[in-house]
């Protein structure tokens, strides 16, 4: 019974997130990432002449779309699909994590917070959350690390309801402590999710390495609160810490191994900038949270009132940042000061960061959802979905045959939850009510098919995501204006060999379309000379030469 109705809700949370991502465009970052998936599923692991972006989701989510792309084949449902995947595991997993090992109806009360505040993706996220890898899976292997080593804690998740623990060698007792297999696990998957994504490093890595070197001062923490031992959460520190280095050196040595190069973004800040910048990581912390009320694309008073409602998800993340502060010295726990610690760090990170121009940018601290959902969950679940919602008259009171900690329910908290809660259901189904939109670009992909046309190029936005929209019967690949207005590669989620002569013919361009680069076409005029042929089609201008273009790209 129990498993039916656990696949049951996770049917509906992938068939509901499946849907919302349709209504955003596939565009050609995560075509790139498709293609990739594409070449390594034919032999090609190490993606050899691949350019990739500044993080190359090699051990995330380029695996997961090889999977899928071995059922569903090149095209763009590879990235609705599992961008289902991903936020539905996200869900489930915060959900279990912020149970931790409470039992009952705290762990219920933990487990539905958690899941509750990652519901409803808001609309104006749809393109951050639900779709093209943009950080988010990045979080599916952090919390599974952190549920092992949660796990492996004797004390884990007891504080808020659980059984509380017997003596060792008892029957029935409490299960035995960690060893140095956990540390070892946890350094690994801190790893493979460094090679794949440094984000890690602010979301998972360095916040755990300051948060155990804090809790190491003596008398800091008396051991009978520690809900691991010293040693132990020294052990994980210091596997994370070979992680961070050892990761960070991993595409280097695929790059010397002739796999693929990762291209380097600049990462200056003008510090004149930073009211517009402390402005932009406000209402990117709100859009992630599904409450960005300042969003200029919430076309309708239904979509506001969605995001007004989850103005009540930001009050119970501050109010549980709070609680993380106050209990942060003498936390038994190790999960809650380090998940706070990441949160504040990725906030400041993000501030400072040039990725704070706009809520594009959003995607770089796409981690503070799920980081965001578990610490609610583990600090206030018992509080909020207690005695009114949950049916216990003092929560925790039958459970533990005593008083548990914590004021009685008020009257009116039960409505007010139930409005909440019916709102952010709303929202979901709302979501997933959204109409799917095409693919970026399909129309183009349609009229090079049609006029037989299969190997050419155009500006970035417009190459990969013509290549899958098409299934790769039209390769397309991207091109930019260099020194001087000469045409060259673009390397950036590009294969450096669809751009060699002897293996391709390229005999067209496209040279004016949505996002295309301005001065394109005299640049193709100056490069290739004047074109046999010239095209205007659903807004997009397609010069075509009898020879191959390869030959003359500088």
């Amino acid at each position: 019974m129990r498993a039916g109705v656990v696949a049951g809700v996770v049917a509906i949370l992938f068939f509901c997130y499946w849907r919302q991502s349709q209504s955003v465009p596939l565009t050609s970052d995560g075509a790139g990432n498709v293609l990739q998936a594409w070449d390594m599923l034919h032999g090609n692991l190490l993606l050899h002449h691949w350019w990739v972006s500044d993080v190359s989701f090699y051990t995330t989510e380029l695996p997961q779309y090889m999977l899928i792309e071995t059922l569903l084949g090149l095209g763009t449902q590879v990235v609705h699909v599992a961008a289902a995947m991903t936020y539905t595991l996200l869900v489930l997993l915060a959900a279990l994590l912020a149970k931790g090992r409470a039992r009952g109806r705290p762990g219920l009360a933990r487990a539905l917070l958690a899941g509750g505040l990652m519901l409803a993706p808001q609309l104006s996220a749809t393109g951050i959350l639900l779709l093209s890898p943009d950080h988010t899976g990045t979080s599916v292997p952090l919390l599974m690390i952190w549920l092992l080593i949660d796990r492996a804690n004797p004390a884990g998740g007891e504080r808020g309801g659980g059984e509380p623990p017997r003596k060792r060698g008892v029957p029935g007792g409490r299960p035995p402590g960690p060893t140095l297999l956990v540390p070892v696990l946890a350094g690994i998957g801190f790893l493979w999710t460094m090679v794949a994504d440094s984000d890690v490093l602010l979301t998972g890595i360095v916040p755990l390495v300051l948060v155990c070197a804090w809790r190491a001062r003596p008398g800091l923490i008396r051991d009978g609160e520690r809900s691991a031992p010293k040693w132990h959460e020294l052990s994980l520190a210091v596997a994370a810490v070979a992680a961070g280095v050892a990761g960070s050196l991993a595409p280097r040595v695929i790059s010397a191994l002739g796999g693929y190069q990762e291209s380097h973004v600049g990462t200056d800040m003008d510090l004149s900038q930073l009211p517009h910048h402390a402005w932009v990581t406000v209402q990117a912390f709100l859009d992630l949270l599904g409450a960005n009320v300042f969003a200029t694309n919430t076309t309708s008073a239904v979509e506001f009132a969605f995001v007004t409602l989850h103005l009540a998800g930001v009050i119970v993340v501050v109010w549980a940042l709070g609680v993380a502060a106050r209990s942060f010295v003498g936390s038994g726990e190790l999960i809650v000061p380090v998940f706070a610690v990441a949160i504040v760090l990725n906030l400041g990170a993000y501030l400072i960061s040039p990725h704070a121009q706009d809520l594009m940018g959003a995607r770089e601290i796409a981690g503070l959802l799920p980081l965001s959902a578990v610490l609610a969950g583990r600090t206030l679940g018992d509080r909020i979905l207690g005695e009114r919602i949950l049916g216990e008259r003092i929560l925790g009171e039958r459970i533990l045959g005593e008083r548990a900690p914590g004021r009685r329910a008020k009257a009116w908290l039960a409505p007010v939850l139930a409005v909440v809660m019916a709102g952010y259901l709303g929202a979901f189904g709302y979501g997933a009510a959204q109409a799917p939109v095409p693919p970026a670009n399909e129309s183009l992909a349609t009229w090079l098919m049609t006029h037989r046309l299969s190997d050419g190029l155009a500006g970035y936005w417009l190459a990969n995501s013509t290549t899958v929209d098409t299934r790769g019967r039209v390769l397309v690949s991207a091109i930019k204006l260099g020194t001087g207005g000469r045409l060259m590669p673009y390397q950036w989620e590009t294969d450096d060999a669809n751009y060699n002569p002897s293996r391709h013919d390229a005999n067209f361009v496209v040279t004016n379309g949505p996002d295309s680069p301005p001065g394109l076409q005299q640049a193709a005029v100056l490069a290739f000379g004047h074109p046999l042929r010239t095209f205007d089609a659903n807004g997009y201008t397609i010069m075509v030469w009898n020879t191959n273009l390869l030959t003359k790209l500088g």
